[in-house]
């Protein structure tokens, strides 16, 4: 019809094609999340709308077209980083090899997620005491981790009292979780391999006076 009105994009360009439209939101959505995860993997933990705009190359007055708040695009942002994980949490290892070899296959796997993670696992836990759905999500894994620890160790420990076995469980899942990752990494600063090396001895001389020699 003549004169109708063309319909806008969300950064202001006409578009004639609904579904083009549709398109275009989705992209610059996505955009969006993942410059926000590049800013907080280059240590930029708290980035203006600005600086994502920039980033994700679209405009700031777009951008809370696609995202409620700040929260809602950083609990975005944490919930698409742990999808990227997922893969990490896979822990292959055979649960009747030697205790030594679960250690130092376990160890090696655990680094490599916790490097992973990096300064989003930060983010994710900032956010969880404000934004439910990144709280939900850092539960979740938080969990998935304590029962690699159990499959790894739990062996070793399987004749001893049920409180020394729990106690002993929970010391190995702070040993090896993301906090003492990152104060080995960055308040001490070890680099990869001291913080493996760091790790997977703190495991055997916790374990040194229970671990059995055949487990």
């Amino acid at each position: 019809m003549a004169g109708a009105e063309v319909p806008e994009d969300d950064d202001g360009v006409a578009t004639r094609d609904g579904d083009g439209r549709t398109a275009r939101r989705e992209r610059n959505r996505e955009a969006v999340v993942t410059a926000l995860l590049g800013l907080y993997r280059d240590g930029v933990l708290a980035p203006s709308a600005d600086d994502i705009a920039a980033r994700a190359g679209v405009s700031a007055r777009s951008l809370f077209r696609y995202f409620a708040d700040v929260g809602d695009l950083a609990s975005e942002a944490v919930a698409r980083q742990q999808e990227h994980l997922a893969p990490l949490l896979e822990l292959d290892l055979d649960p009747e090899a030697p205790l030594d070899e679960r250690i130092d296959a376990f160890v090696a796997a655990r680094i490599r997620l916790l490097d992973a993670m990096g300064e989003v696992g930060r983010v994710a836990r900032f956010r969880a005491f404000q934004q439910p759905i990144v709280a939900t999500g850092l539960t979740r894994v938080r969990r998935v981790l304590r029962e690699q620890v159990t499959v790894v160790i739990g062996p070793a420990l399987a004749d001893r009292p049920a409180d020394e076995r729990q106690a002993l469980l929970a010391a190995a899942d702070v040993l090896c979780s993301w906090e003492a990752h990152d104060l080995m990494r960055h308040d001490q600063g070890l680099d990869a391999d001291a913080t493996s090396a760091a790790m997977a001895l703190a495991l055997r001389r916790l374990l040194a006076d229970v671990a059995h020699p055949a487990r």
